[in-house]
This record gives structure tokens, sequence and C-alpha cells, in this order.
């Protein structure tokens, strides 16, 4: 067999419609995995899994919010009565631009919910399920859990806590066979930052992408299939040795901007 293949593994991934999530989805597929795809937004999910569908590979998709608890939990044990879990990616979570002055407790609220809530609700849902089984559950952190970043304050509060999360799992399910390790991605190319863009400097888009992009040592922004890969890995037999770690995919970002 090829390396890294998730052939007979269903996993599930949160916020795979779009991004990165998206393309966790369609790697996973392609390596053999039954891929759910847990997500809010229908329009995008149904147009995913019928695109991926096309092309041969096996995914599905639930719409849900991953900040409700009795949600998440009915329907992981709905699909845990028909297939084993064995991955689950906490890719889902939103994004906020501030300092602590214009950070609103709305707006923290907002991010708690869905970035850390999110995170908890989706790995107490599953955790029973992968204990004795080899479950492998991988976080989606962010360089804004390690170092900071100018007005980010509720975007770093969240994602130093899925860090931290990915630690704390690791340590207490290693005797009973689960892995968890988070990864930590730099600015990456998605429809998302092309909307922040288009939004945020209309007259200037071109030279604000370019900005962004060469905050990153190597002079680009990451691509979705790069965190993919990292992520395809993790969830391999091959990384069978690896827990409780952190991997930046950063272009250098935290150890070269010094």
């Amino acid at each position: 067999m090829k390396p890294f293949q998730l052939t007979h593994k269903t996993a599930l991934v949160t916020g795979g419609a779009s991004g990165i999530g998206r393309a966790i989805a369609e790697t996973f597929a392609k390596n053999g995995a039954r891929v759910v795809i847990l997500d809010f937004n229908e329009t995008q999910a149904k147009e995913v899994v019928e695109a991926f569908k096309a092309e041969g590979l096996e995914l599905q998709y639930i719409i849900c919010d991953v900040s409700k608890a009795e949600e998440i939990q009915q329907i992981v044990d709905d699909i845990a009565s028909q297939n084993k879990i064995d991955i689950l990616v906490n890719n889902a979570g939103v994004a906020h631009v501030g300092n602590i002055e214009n950070t609103t407790e709305a707006d923290l609220d907002r991010i708690y919910s869905i970035n850390i809530k999110g995170v908890y609700n989706c790995v107490k849902a599953v955790i029973k399920h992968m204990k004795g089984n080899n479950g492998v559950i991988i976080n989606m952190a962010s360089i804004a859990s390690s170092v900071g970043i100018s007005d980010r304050f509720a975007y770093s509060m969240s994602k130093g806590a899925v860090l931290t999360m990915t630690y704390s799992i690791a340590k207490d399910y290693v005797d009973q066979g689960i892995r968890c390790n988070s990864i930590s991605p730099a600015r990456v190319h998605t429809p998302f930052v092309d909307g922040f863009i288009a939004k945020n400097y209309p007259d200037n888009q071109k030279e604000m992408f370019e900005k962004l992009s060469k905050t990153q040592p190597l002079g680009r922004m990451g691509k979705p299939a790069e965190i993919a890969h990292l992520a395809l890995y993790l969830a391999s037999d091959e990384a069978s040795f690896i827990t409780g770690t952190d991997f930046p995919i950063d272009g250098g970002f935290i150890k070269l901007n010094g």
C-alpha cells in the first residue's frame, strides 16, 4: 500500500465546505477516506460534495452549528452508529480584526462560541467513540497561537486556547490510543482572504495582496493544499509516533520574522 492512505477510515472535517477545510476533505477522500463534512453553509457544502462525487470521491455533508453541543453530539453518535470514527479535523473557525479596545463583548462571545467551544463540542462528542480505536484529532490552530499579531486580540485568544486544548487532550488520552496534534498556518490564500481585501481595500487590492503575501519570509501566502497535505500526514498511520505537537506551516513567519 502507498504511504499516507486512509482507506476504510471515516474522517469528520468541520468547516469542510470552503478554504482549508475543503482542501482537507478533498485530500482525505482522494487518499481513501470516507469524509463527512460538517458545515453551516448548505449551499457550499452541497456544491463541494457534488463536485467531488463527480470525481468518484466518497464524501457527504451534514449541516450543523459547531457551537451547539447537543446538536453535535447527536450527529456524531449517528455517524458512529454506522461507521467507526477514525479522524476528526477541527477546522471550523471565524476571524476577527481588532485590538482589545475595539473588540466588543459580542465579538468575543462569537469568537469563543465557534473557535473554542466548537472545538470542545466536537472533541467531547467524538472522544468516547475513539477510545481504544487509535483515533486521530487534528485541531487548526494558527501562528497567532504562538506569536503576537497586531489587531487580532480575540482571534489570538481563541487560537491560543486551541493550542493548549490540543496539548491537554493529547496528554489525557495518550494511554487510550488517541493522538491529538495541531496545525498552525500563517496566512493562506483562500476566498476569505480575497473577500477581506476586496471589502477593506477596494481601491488597491493588488498592492494589499502583495503586502500581505510578503509578511511571510518566503514571500507568498500558503496554499490550502499545502495545509491539507500536512493534515493528511498527521492523520495517517505514518504519523503514529506523533502526538501532543503543534506544526507551524508558515513560510518562516515564526522563526524568521524576529
